[in-house]
């Protein structure tokens, strides 16, 4: 009697060996899952922080007249291990569940510049939720695999596309919202999208050969 398969069952039309998926039909399940994990140990250092700062014990103030700049400037602070970004890379074409599906530390890290700003520099309080309230949708939208960008935006806007390619390749595009430090740092990637051979154009030429595999992607990081 010949043994059972128990290797990972992949989604028909994405093989698992092209794209660094062990098992795609369950992602969807396993970011939620991992987020709703992560998010509880993320926001208990999250709200402590939150309390000290609308308490008095930073620059935060409510009126724009007390603001000594008359308008906030951007916090440029980014520095996080990649020991413990990994895991938000087990998502190689990732979803929107995925855009907080972190590691705890990794995703109380990505939030502490916002946090640690205003303690240092005054910082309207409509501003600052505000601003925490964006990243937190950005997150999200550049991870929904919509890769729509006016043309003329495209090498400037650091969009899904670009994080796409950030998922597939792990050395390229890390920027937020702007590609402009990733151009200086040389790690800016143009995306696969933009050129006609990301995941959606792969999984186009899948369906138009039938049971042919075209020649996809390079096989993606799994660092």
């Amino acid at each position: 009697m010949p043994k059972p398969d128990r290797r990972p069952r992949c989604c028909p039309a994405l093989p698992c060996e092209k794209l660094g998926h062990r098992d795609a039909r369950d992602q969807v399940r396993r970011e939620i899952t991992y987020a709703l994990r992560s998010l509880p140990w993320i926001s208990v250092p999250t709200v402590a922080l939150f309390f000290a700062e609308v308490r008095g014990y930073s620059k935060l103030y409510d009126n724009i007249e007390d603001s000594p700049y008359g308008k906030p400037f951007p916090c440029a602070l980014r520095f996080l291990p990649n020991r413990f970004h990994k895991p938000h890379h087990l998502w190689k074409i990732a979803t929107p569940f995925a855009s907080h599906a972190f590691h705890p530390v990794d995703g109380f890290m990505q939030s502490l510049p916002y946090h640690i700003y205003p303690f240092l520099f005054p910082l309207h309080k409509i501003t600052y939720l505000g601003l925490y309230i964006f990243v937190n949708v950005w997150t999200i939208s550049i991870h929904d695999g919509d890769y729509r960008v006016p043309c003329l935006l495209r090498h400037v806007i650091n969009g899904s596309a670009h994080h796409t390619d950030h998922h597939l390749y792990f050395d390229y595009n890390y920027g937020q919202y702007f590609t402009l430090w990733d151009k200086i740092g040389g790690s800016y990637k143009s995306p696969t999208a933009f050129e006609g051979r990301g995941p959606h154009d792969y999984l186009r030429k899948l369906r138009e050969k039938g049971s042919g595999a075209p020649n996809g992607p390079p096989a993606a990081k799994t660092e």
